[in-house]
């Protein structure tokens, strides 16, 4: 297979495996508002879905397929299964590059305790289902899961096969993050060595993290000869997650010496794709997370403020502005007008439907007028606020909330579901408290507030706050999210965005529309 032999494919799982995460489900609108800031990152394979998962997930892919043009490859995954395979060929069928990723379990503990097969039978599945993705796209990915577990004769034996039978690529998953840097690599270079016809296809890597070591793994297996990384946005994934996109392509960048290997990812897109995905699935991004953590680029200790200030070089291995973190730019004010707003936004890669920019030019005006200084960081939370798909089932109409200093923190709050008007006042322990205490007298669907978190987009006392709150029906996590000029605000958007995504879907999934709102 023709490929730059100092060149990495990056393969972005970030739609498939790390919406698998507890909580971190997203929409279809979601999904390709994340593919389109995937596809500027300049991602080699996007894989957007698993489409016989659900309905949802097969229109997902679909839309993500026709809809991405000119650049990544489109992924879609299916069990060694003729339904599976059949159900991924139709989801790509609009993809100008399609994939399709098969996979089935090798190590002994899967064949005895999950799949109930032998080896035999498990070399013929994948074999067959190489055989039959081909009739769909020429590009076939193979994966033998759990392949870190899995008796090495046998292994060899499968990724031969599966090679004959067309895969252009092989990946090899430490599915349950077993692996260490160290035999990892050396499970890379067995294969490299024993497998005949090993040079007809590309070795990727699909590490998770569940002992810490996915971005270790994965970057020992580059130097025993892979040459594409199966990664996420923030490391997100089922359990501990996966191997960080940003950490890989990173490292790879900042040590040429050790590696001589390279990625075609724009880095400079690195830091808005880390905050959209983590804005979208309500995954917070650790502080101290490497690469995109708020503490990444930040220097407290004297001597390190010294040395930098001296030289940047002291204490910083990369650029902030490698990533794209820039300085807070004040780039429009009260007096701009709508051309050039919706140029800034252009400039900073946003397209936005005419509804979903006079929304979010009306919010820059009103924000323009309360705070001395608009940032690039105030217009994406504006922005992120406003191109929610999620139809209001419950508005929010009017809000008053007080608290003092030996009072009770309270609020009054009036709702709008549909043609009837609510109203109702609750005390709480605190002002956000009182606030959904308040809300929750009014809505009927029963629901469970599980996180909220705020966090301030710029510095200053006039930032905007950003809420995201995540609240669950007992069997789904549904996220909302919003960011004003005021905390409380913010929380009780955030809160009542949430609910109606509970609301909505609990009505798409039975078919009901109440009250003519949906």
């Amino acid at each position: 297979m023709s490929q730059d032999k100092n060149r990495v494919i990056v393969f972005d799982t970030t739609l498939r495996d790390g919406e698998q995460s507890p909580g971190a489900s997203m929409n279809i609108e979601e999904k390709l508002q994340v593919a389109r800031q995937l596809a500027r990152l300049n991602i080699d394979v996007i894989e957007a879905g698993f489409p016989i998962a659900s309905d949802g997930d097969f229109e997902a892919v679909k839309r993500v397929a026709s809809e991405i043009k000119g650049g990544p490859s489109i992924a879609g995954l299916a069990r060694a299964v003729n339904a599976d395979v059949d159900r991924a060929g139709e989801a790509l069928k609009g993809a100008e590059k399609p994939r399709i990723h098969t996979f089935i379990a090798t190590s002994d503990v899967h064949l005895e305790h999950k799949l109930r097969m032998t080896r035999e039978e498990v070399l013929e599945r994948a074999v067959a289902a190489v055989k039959r993705a081909k009739q769909y796209c020429d590009d076939v990915e193979f994966s033998p899961e759990d392949a870190s577990r899995s008796d090495i004769d046998y292994l060899c034996a499968v990724v031969e096969a599966v090679i004959e039978a067309g895969a252009g690529t092989v990946n090899i998953p430490d599915t349950v993050g077993y692996s260490t840097p160290q035999e990892f690599g050396a499970l890379i270079g067995a294969l490299k060595s024993r497998v005949p016809n090993i040079d007809r296809a590309v070795i990727s890597v699909h590490c998770h993290n569940d002992l810490g070591l996915a971005v270790a793994n994965t970057l020992s297996a580059l130097q025993n000869g892979a040459r594409q990384v199966e990664c996420t946005i923030n490391g997100i994934g089922e359990r501990a997650g996966n191997a960080a996109l940003e950490e890989i392509v990173m490292a790879l960048r900042t040590r040429p010496d050790l590696y001589s290997l390279s990625t075609d990812i724009v880095t400079e897109e690195i830091t808005r794709t880390s905050r959209m995905v983590s804005e979208i699935t309500g995954m917070v991004v650790q502080p101290n997370k490497a690469i995109v953590g708020a503490n990444a680029f930040a220097h407290e200790a004297g001597i390190h403020q010294h040395g930098i200030l001296a030289n940047r070089r002291t204490y910083e291995i990369m650029t902030p502005e490698s990533v794209g973190i820039r300085e807070h730019k004040l780039v429009l004010g009260k007096h701009s007008g709508r051309h050039a707003f919706d140029q800034r936004l252009k400039q900073m890669g946003y397209e936005l439907s005419k509804e979903d920019l006079d929304r979010s030019f009306r919010r820059f005006k009103e924000l323009a007028d309360k705070k001395k200084d608009v940032y690039d960081e105030d217009l994406e939370a504006i922005v992120s606020d406003e191109t929610h798909s999620i139809p209001e089932i419950y508005a929010l109409q009017h809000l008053n909330v007080m608290s003092s200093l030996d009072g009770l923190p309270a609020a009054s709050i009036r709702l709008k579901n549909g043609d009837t008007t609510k109203q109702a006042a609750a005390i709480g322990v605190g002002c956000v408290d009182s606030v959904y205490k308040t809300i929750d007298e009014m809505i009927d669907e029963e629901h469970k507030l599980v996180d909220y978190v705020v966090r301030a987009v710029t510095g200053g006392t006039d930032s905007i706050a950003e809420v995201t709150v995540k609240v669950s029906d007992g069997s789904n996590i549904y996220t909302g999210r919003a960011a004003t000029l005021d905390v409380v605000l913010s929380s009780a958007r955030a809160y009542l965005q949430a609910i109606n995504k509970l609301v909505y879907y609990q009505q798409k999934r039975t078919g009901k529309r109440e009250g003519g709102t949906v």
